[in-house]
């Protein structure tokens, strides 16, 4: 096997561990929590189905790209919960070391393009890092309202964070994802699942 190949092989091996990271959102039978594969797997998917309500035009195979690599990272920082402000706090940096390496155990071109993607959605300035953002987020809110805000319960998850969290990372990508989002909102607070404030 020639050294590129070999390269290609050990990081896709490396991805299986994806499989291994556990998400804090649970899935639609309200049975077990998703891991980081079946997200990235389901925001894929969840791309080329809604992708037309992008604020904005993109490219959806560079924006499926992009969700299915950037919670990679995950394999070395674990996943850091939405509202969770002690571990965000150090989110960044872990990320960033993680990717330094993960990315670096493919060949040199391929390094630089999947790291290239991933800051495009973490700076999430180009129509499909918002729009992958978007996605991202309305994602586990709606497994969240699926599961009868199981997630948001346990946690003790205030609306005005889920509020101000959709305004931040679903609105600039997709203002029809947003609307419907409230609606979300709204009858999960009228339900008890997420606390008023």
């Amino acid at each position: 096997m020639d050294d590129r190949l070999k390269k290609q092989m050990a990081f896709a091996l490396e991805m299986d561990k994806e499989k291994g990271i556990g998400r804090q959102t649970y899935i639609l039978d309200a049975l077990r929590k998703e891991n980081d594969a079946e997200h990235g797997w389901h925001l894929a998917l969840m791309m080329m189905v809604l992708s037309e309500y992008s604020n904005e035009p993109i490219d959806v195979s560079r924006t499926m790209s992009m969700v299915v690599i950037h919670d990679i990272v995950e394999i070395d920082a674990g996943d850091t919960y939405a509202y969770d402000s002690v571990g965000n706090a150090t989110k960044a940096d872990r990320e960033q070391k993680a990717a330094d390496r993960i990315f670096n155990i493919l060949p040199a071109d391929q390094a630089e393009y999947f790291m290239g993607l991933w800051r495009e959605f973490e700076e999430a300035k180009t129509p499909e890092a918002k729009f992958a953002n978007t996605i991202d987020s309305v994602q586990p809110l709606m497994l969240n309202d699926a599961s009868n805000g199981l997630a948001w319960r346990e946690h003790q998850v205030a609306a005005s964070k889920v509020r101000e969290r959709a305004e931040r990372k679903i609105r600039p990508g997709s203002e029809k994802l947003y609307q419907m989002v409230l609606k979300i909102i709204d009858a999960n607070i009228a339900k008890g699942n997420l606390i008023d404030a």
